[in-house]
């Protein structure tokens, strides 16, 4: 067993959006989410990424209820200044080709990134 441990509060996290309008399944939408990840902390400064892999790696999965929320949501992050990747499909399986499943947001401070989604349900 491991010791209990007090729930650490996280400063820096990653947010992963998924497309709530698009029938896709459980693994399609983890293959999704995992190249927004990727990604996003691409685009990172190199002080950003390390403070957040230092620190755990929190990343928190939302739905948004179709594009053109993503597209906004890009958009926010954009100008606040926090990297924001959308995912285009390339069809090999489920989808259209170049259909938007994703945005990747992230990593950035916990605070900026929870002015942003905060509002968004887990998916």
């Amino acid at each position: 067993m491991t010791p209990h441990h007090e729930p650490q509060e996280f400063r820096w996290k990653q947010c992963l959006v998924i497309r709530g309008d698009i029938k896709m399944s459980c693994g399609k939408i983890s293959a999704q989410a995992a190249h927004a990840a990727v990604a996003a902390f691409a685009r990172c400064d190199r002080e950003t990424r390390e403070s957040w892999l230092t620190e755990g790696q929190k990343k928190v999965v939302l739905k948004v209820k179709d594009e053109r929320s993503l597209l906004e949501l890009k958009t926010i992050a954009d100008a606040r200044g926090i990297a924001a990747v959308l995912i285009q499909d390339a069809g090999l399986t489920e989808i259209p080709p170049g259909t938007t499943t994703a945005l990747g947001l992230g990593p950035a401070r916990t605070e900026e990134m929870d002015r942003i989604t905060s509002d968004l349900p887990l998916l």
